[in-house]
């Protein structure tokens, strides 16, 4: 069987696609698999794939004695810049982002979908390299080969993580041959099939005895609680300012790890006067990184979590059952970030600081990260509310999905949506 995997524009659409396609060659060595992505996250893929054991490189497919080949290549992709909920003082306000996103920069993403068109259909037509079946793991990196994979009639299967769904899936959606889901609720025209979202094997719930020892390796002091802050691989410059604003409060009664992101890293330098180090060891309880590589021991580590709302992350942190505040960004279109917290705030597995009232008063935060810090059995009960939301099996049950349609679409797509 061949497979073709496409996921870029987020990390969040890579790490489960590079789990999903683990679990195939588990199942089906001899799968032989190409993953196209996004010139960005060309090297996290390559990187990622080669850190699990996989080898890249033209022959996909192969054994060798270090593991499976699989086939890393980039593909040209054009994104549709919007902002939602602005008003007509946001936009004076912020005339230099309409001008450079907004217009150049949906100009120069016309012109890459464009080529995304062309190059899939190059690639899918030419004899020999179509697939069986094609994982669309989201983003607009997607949208180019799912538009000539309906021409050509190749079955592909789109995996949503979100509850509310982006542009790029809402339009796959129409024409794939499954839809499946990571959260309940999602609507489509074509069968659902709620499958979790699927996170690395790394991600797991460790022990007490384990925790200190991360803590530990990172630097910290075993028997204080530690607070992780995170907007992701590219950081939050809203969540950095509130940390800027808060620190000093917080490292009266907390350790504090902040990854501030490869975007924002340099505007935050600032920050390391707060980190002290002798000799290679760390004399401080605070420690900042552009970014950490081994998120899941770092925030196995963490006795209280700071996230963004996207829903990887959100899966990950179930997988790790975490205490988990969320401060979900609002204007991202459709909202998706703010319905997936507040779903998750309702049966009480989190808490909820708003973007937009963080950035009026960052010291909410300062209070719910005190309030959970303080609270050992409200974070036990939330971080296993969290976790009963997560599905373990969800890169596993992708992969029978991908197999089964690869190998017989009619059948198993019948068998997957009764199931």
């Amino acid at each position: 069987m061949k497979m073709l995997v496409v996921g870029g524009g987020s990390g969040g659409h890579i790490t489960p696609a590079v789990a999903v396609v683990r679990e195939v060659l588990e199942q089906k060595p001899r799968t032989r698999v190409e993953f196209w992505t996004d010139r960005r996250y060309y090297k996290n893929v390559v990187k990622i794939t080669t850190e699990i054991g996989m080898r890249w490189g033209s022959k996909e497919g192969m054994m060798g004695r270090k593991g499976p080949y699989i086939r890393v290549r980039k593909i040209c992709a054009g994104k549709f810049r919007r902002y939602a909920g602005w008003t007509g003082k946001d936009w004076l306000k912020n005339w230099t982002i309409v001008i450079k996103d907004l217009i150049v920069g949906n100009v120069l993403g016309l012109f890459g979908f464009l080529g995304g068109i062309l190059q899939s259909f190059w690639r899918l037509a030419m004899p020999g390299n179509r697939p069986d079946v094609i994982f669309l793991k989201g983003g607009f990196v997607g949208l180019p080969v799912g538009i000539i994979a309906r021409v050509l009639r190749i079955p592909y299967v789109v995996h949503e993580s979100d509850t509310v769904p982006g542009l790029a899936n809402r339009l796959l959606m129409k024409h794939a041959t499954m839809v499946t889901s990571g959260w309940g609720g999602l609507k489509s025209e074509r069968p659902v099939v709620q499958v979790g979202i699927p996170v690395a094997a790394e991600f797991k719930a460790v022990t007490e005895t384990r925790q200190k020892s991360l803590k530990k390796s990172f630097g910290f002091d075993a028997e204080k609680p530690l607070v992780i802050v995170t907007g992701g691989s590219q950081g939050s410059q809203n969540m950095n300012l509130a940390m800027r604003e808060i620190l000093p409060e917080l490292l009266k009664f907390t350790s504090v790890g902040l990854i501030a992101g490869r975007k924002w890293y340099e505007e935050m330098v600032d920050l390391k006067q707060y980190e002290e180090w002798d000799k290679a060891k760390l004399r401080s309880n605070f420690r900042m990184w552009e970014f950490n590589t081994t998120m899941d021991e770092l925030m196995g580590a963490a006795d209280v979590v700071v996230s963004r709302a996207g829903a990887t992350t959100i899966a990950e942190l179930a997988a790790l059952e975490k205490a988990v505040i969320l401060v979900p960004f609002e204007r991202l279109p459709g909202g998706h970030q703010m319905k997936n917290a507040e779903g998750l705030q309702e049966c009480g597995a989190v808490e909820v600081v708003p973007d937009e009232k963080m950035q009026v008063q960052p010291g909410l935060l300062l209070e719910e990260i005190r309030h959970l810090v303080r609270s050992p059995k409200k974070r036990a009960e939330m971080a296993k509310k969290l976790h009963n939301e997560a599905k373990s099996d969800a890169a596993k049950h992708l992969a029978e999905i991908l197999i089964g349609i690869g190998e017989n679409p009619r059948t198993a797509k019948k068998r997957a949506v009764t199931a």
